[in-house]
């Protein structure tokens, strides 16, 4: 199998690596890319973009990522923490007052940051368009009860983390998240990334296949994870449907690929600055790490340790060796990565898709290799 790009010497590993998930973990169609010091080092993509194997996935290919868009979603926030325009000490209400209601007046903005709002799912039946309708889906949200004490523990909030945070965004600038995310950050930094696809791109947008089981199946029905998943979890159908690539779901519905991901995350690894633009202060890019929350996660079902918008790497999730890196991942297998004591940040895009909700074996062995490679 050729692989196309470049792949700096020093992480042979990382590119042995890339090539074995093809070989042995069943890889169809794949991205990867790495910068150090906001320079690329490996700008590398291989296979198809089709199950059938009849298109070479590109340079320019393109895929939705699913909740590596999480990662985006909460550079919209830091930066807005950064200007002083949004407070995520601060309740939600004071920025979205219909929220104030049904047991949620003190839920504060970092709740949804961290996935502690006890909003994980919807509790209204919500499905099909449902999704692509934005002041109903912030609607139904803003008058549910929250299914636990917000705050105390953390439940993944796989679709509605999106919502809630978009809202406050909306409700600060005017702007949607995708619209906001493209101004601030997209075009200065010339990321090809979408939070709402333009019909021009469909071209190159590469085909998901699959995994064998859904989110939440075989849990029990009346707990938080299967509520979760079970009533707010999109087909990955969907995802060839003009409506779903043009709607904006912050939590999942992001296009890209693993090139663009790190020109946008690498803003994080290096102190607010990359490719020649400095958008965010270090200060404002150290409070993704303030922990927010740790213990089993009530939805994913695992020990998780969460900051602002990201998963920290520590004793639950050693994703780094480093102390100050933070991560996060997508259904079916996509990574992000972002350690700012190595100003390092990769990212690990595919369109053959495990049954992993945040990530999977072949993320976990590239981000292993190119740990191996530093040291």
């Amino acid at each position: 199998m050729e692989v196309s790009g470049f792949c700096d010497t020093r992480f042979d590993r990382v590119r042995a690596a890339f090539e074995d998930n093809f070989a042995t973990l069943g890889d169809v169609g794949a991205s990867f890319a790495l910068t150090v010091d906001g320079e690329y080092a490996i700008d590398m993509w291989a296979g198809n973009r089709d199950a059938g194997g009849t298109r070479d996935w590109q340079k320019d290919t393109i895929i939705n990522v699913y909740s590596s868009t999480k990662t985006m979603m909460a550079l919209c926030a830091l930066l807005l923490a950064d200007r002083g325009e949004l407070d995520v000490e601060q309740k939600v209400s004071h920025y979205w007052p219909e929220f104030a209601q049904n047991g949620k007046e003190a839920i504060c903005v970092k709740h949804f940051l961290s996935h502690s709002s006890g909003l994980s799912g919807m509790t209204e039946p919500t499905a099909g368009d449902d999704f692509y309708d934005w002041d109903l889906m912030c609607g139904r949200l803003a008058a549910q009860a929250p299914w636990w004490e917000p705050g105390k523990h953390s439940g993944y909030h796989a679709i509605t983390q999106g919502y809630l945070v978009g809202e406050v965004v909306r409700r600060i600038t005017g702007r949607t998240l995708g619209t906001f995310f493209r101004e601030e950050f997209a075009e200065p930094l010339s990321a090809d990334f979408h939070i709402g696809v333009d019909p021009t791109h469909f071209g190159r947008i590469a085909e998901l296949i699959a995994p064998t089981l859904a989110p939440g199946a075989g849990l029990p029905a009346d707990s938080v994870a299967a509520r979760t998943f079970g009533n707010a979890m999109i087909e990955v159908a969907a995802s060839t449907t003009e409506a779903w690539r043009r709607a904006e779901i912050p939590a999942a519905n992001g296009h890209g690929n693993a090139r663009s991901i790190v020109r946008a995350q690498s803003l994080l690894a290096n102190g607010g600055t990359a490719f020649g633009k400095q958008i965010m202060t270090p200060e404002g890019c150290r409070r993704a790490l303030e922990v927010q929350v740790i213990g089993d996660d009530l939805v994913l079902g695992v020990p998780a340790r969460f900051g602002l918008g990201y998963g920290l790497s520590g004793p639950e999730t050693p994703i780094s060796p480093n102390a100050n890196t933070c991560f996060w991942g997508g259904w079916g297998g996509s990574t992000v990565v972002v350690d700012q004591d190595a100003h390092l940040c990769f990212s690990y895009v595919m369109n053959k898709m495990d049954d992993g909700v945040t990530g999977d074996k072949r993320g976990g062995n590239l981000a292993a290799a190119v740990y191996a490679s530093l040291a």
